[in-house]
This record gives C-alpha cells, structure tokens and sequence, in this order.
C-alpha cells in the first residue's frame, strides 16, 4: 500500500465542528468526511494491518462485544472521521434470497425477494409477528455512547425506513399491486412500520453523546420514484417528518440517505420533513456539485465520490474526483466529503483509502 496518512497517528475529532460545518453555522477549510456504512471486509485487514489491532469476533458475553465495539469506533475514529455511525433495527421478518458473494470476499450475501412478501392479505396482516420495542437490544448503541473517544460524537438511525420496510415485509412487487388491489391493506402496513419506528427512535434520541440521526430509505430508482410520488407523500414522508421532528425537538438534526431519483420529492423532503442534509448520489442521476447548486443553500450536501467509481476505478481517478469535488463543493460549505453511498465489500481498500487520504492531506 502506498503511504497514506489514514490511519491517523494522532486524530483529534470534533463532533461539534462537524455538526457546525454541515448546519452552515462554519465553512471550515477543509470539509468534515461521512460515511453511511463501511463494510467489515474492509474494516477487518484495516484494523489488524493498518492500525495494528487484534480483530474481536463478539460472542454472547458481553465483554467480547465491547471488545468488538472499542474496535469499531477506534476504527471511525483513526479514519478521520468526527464521529460513530451504528444502525440497529427491530427486525422486520422479511423473505429474502441468498447467493454466493461474488466479490472477494466469501460470504453469503442477501436480497430483499422483491415478488414474494410475508403480508399479501389481512390475514397475513394479523398473523404477521410483529416486533416489541421494548425487546430491542441497544447495547451496542448505549455502549457507544457511553465510551466514545474524546471528542466524538455518536450517529444512529433505525436499519431501513419506512418505505424500505413496508416493501420488504409485502415484496416489492406485493406492494405496487396492493396499492391498487388493496390500499387499505398498504396503509395498514405503512402506519404499523412507522407507528413501531417512532417508538424505536423515542428511545434513540435518549442516548447520550447522540449528534444527528442519519435515516436511510431508498426511495428511488435511476429515472424515478420507487412509488408514485402521491403515494410516497401520503404513506411514508409523514413518517420521516415525524422522526425529523424528534431530532429537532432534542437539538440533533435529521440527515436521509436515499438512493435514486428523488427530483419530485425534494421540495416537500426539504420544506415539509425538514431534513437538514441530504445523502446519496450518483453521477448518473444527480452529481453532488448539481445537487448542492440546487440546495444547498437550505441543507447539507453529504459525500458525492461515486461507488461506481470507487469500486472500479484506479486510486489516481479516485483521488482526482475526490479534489475535484472538494474545489467544487468546500468553498460553499454545508459540505462532506465521503462516498456517494456507502463502502461495500467490493471497493478495494487502496480507492477508499485514496478517497480518504485526499480529503484528509486538502
């Protein structure tokens, strides 16, 4: 590997810079990095390779899983990073598809079955095991909070929205069709989802060192909507402004990571939800700099280097999109650098590092 300066010999985070920078309260001079997720084939030879330590597979004690989370943020931390992102969700049964994974690393990897759902009737709907809430596990999220490195700060959200919940309990394809066989069907499922999020997120924006929420839900395709826009309006942005409302009544904004072509929604995400930034770009769709050009005057512009890039380019193109998206984007502020989705398994470690290693050395 080349001699990048991540991982950070001696970080110094600060999350309230980060929260600052991406309010518009601060145009820093170097923009803050974000990251939705990084996958664990990258984390693991980082970890043991880079930063030098023993990789922690958790078990049911809870000191092996502490073990894994001091890992975890010593990773977010060393990268660069202000701050610790973690997911947890209730658990939605759902039917989905195994295969191989067909990257380098060798693990299974699963699909949402889009034609088959757990609910297609009322009855379904009845039998359906619906998760408690007050079962969830938050261990990891609570220990987070409570052993953050100095000056951290700690960002969650519920593992899938509404939208992206509601279709995966139905199928998509049991969902486009129950909009028109069974709408009332489609709106019990929606307000069930959302109703068990909220209380979800009730007890999220309790945890301590909490700085933002950072929802996903993938709600568009590359030329539109996943649903008639009317029905998104109706059954699922009410769901989305409640939880954006909650962050805001506990003084931490809302960020929404969601891919796809969202262009007929923007305005009531914006004005409507409140989201205070936006996550999620592809070139084909919607470049960063265009987004940011459009919006971001009212909310954050969030990461922009393509995936499609980072996993198929070399580190030089990387690296060259990266400073192109700074020169662009830095100088208007409400701005941060990271991928345009996320880190899967399939990015090698020398593109995501060059992404990093550009935006740190700015």
């Amino acid at each position: 590997m080349q001699n990048w300066v991540v991982p950070l010999a001696k970080p110094v985070p600060n999350c309230d810079h980060f929260i600052r920078a991406l309010m518009g309260e601060i145009i820093p001079p170097r923009p803050p990095l974000i990251e939705y997720l990084v996958d664990e084939a990258l984390r693991r030879p980082l970890t043991t390779d880079l930063m030098g330590r023993e990789w922690v597979t958790p078990a049911s004690d809870r000191d092996s899983q502490a073990a894994y989370w001091d890992d975890f943020a010593d990773f977010w931390r060393c990268m660069g990073y202000d701050y610790v992102r973690l997911e947890l969700g209730l658990g939605f049964a759902s039917h989905s598809i195994a295969g191989a994974d067909a990257t380098m690393v060798s693990h299974t990897r699963h699909w949402a079955d889009e034609h088959r759902g757990a609910i297609a009737s009322f009855s379904d709907f009845e039998a359906y095991r619906w998760p408690e809430v007050a079962k969830a596990d938050l261990f990891p999220l609570e220990y987070l909070a409570t052993h953050l490195p100095e000056g951290m700060g700690l960002i969650t959200n519920h593992a899938g929205g509404p939208f992206e919940t509601a279709t995966q309990i139905m199928s998509y394809e049991g969902f486009c069709l129950a909009l028109y066989d069974a709408p009332d069907l489609v709106r019990e499922v929606c307000e069930r989802v959302g109703s068990l999020m909220l209380r979800y997120y009730q007890q999220l924006v309790e945890l301590p060192n909490l700085i933002a929420l950072f929802q996903g839900d993938d709600m568009g395709f590359r030329s539109a909507p996943l649903a008639p826009p009317d029905v998104l309006r109706k059954l699922v942005l009410p769901w989305h402004q409640r939880f954006a409302q909650l962050a805001h009544d506990h003084g931490v904004p809302y960020f929404l990571h969601s891919c796809g072509q969202l262009a007929p929604l923007m305005e009531d995400l914006i004005e409507i939800v409140g989201i205070d930034g936006k996550h999620s770009f592809e070139d084909a769709i919607l470049p960063a700099p265009e987004f940011q050009v459009r919006y971001g005057d009212r909310i954050a512009t969030l990461g922009g280097v393509d995936v499609n890039l980072l996993a198929g380019g070399s580190p030089e193109q990387v690296q060259a999109r990266t400073r192109e998206l700074l020169t662009l984007c830095a100088p208007k502020g409400r701005y941060a650098i990271g991928s345009g989705n996320s880190i899967p398994s399939y990015v090698p470690v020398e593109s995501y590092l060059a992404m990093l290693d550009t935006a740190l050395t700015w």
